[in-house]
């Protein structure tokens, strides 16, 4: 499955990174949706649920995130709706850990 949620704050630290694997973190803006989906090697097999997906938030309740390869970058999101099959774009894409 895959989750949007609605980018709220993020570190300065982002927008600096330079290494070639973790351009991707330049792009990201506080306001813009991204879709995150949960697969497998991330997913819990007794609950079948990705830590961190929000599960049980819903409206305005602040999450954190972090992005793997680079802790800090880092910031907040608002979880907008949990989508059963994933159709994510291409870009503003990402895969729990």
């Amino acid at each position: 499955y895959c989750v949007e949620f609605r980018t709220e704050s993020l570190s300065q630290h982002c927008a600096l990174e330079r290494r070639p694997y973790a351009r991707w973190m330049q792009y990201l803006r506080e306001g813009h949706t991204v879709c995150v989906a949960c697969q497998p090697p991330a997913m819990s097999a007794a609950t079948q649920r990705c830590s961190g997906d929000g599960h049980n938030a819903h409206g305005d309740k602040i999450l954190y995130w972090e992005a793997i390869g680079n802790s800090q970058c880092q910031g907040t999101w608002k979880k907008i709706r949990q989508l059963e099959h994933c159709s994510c774009p291409l870009v503003h894409s990402f895969i729990f850990t």
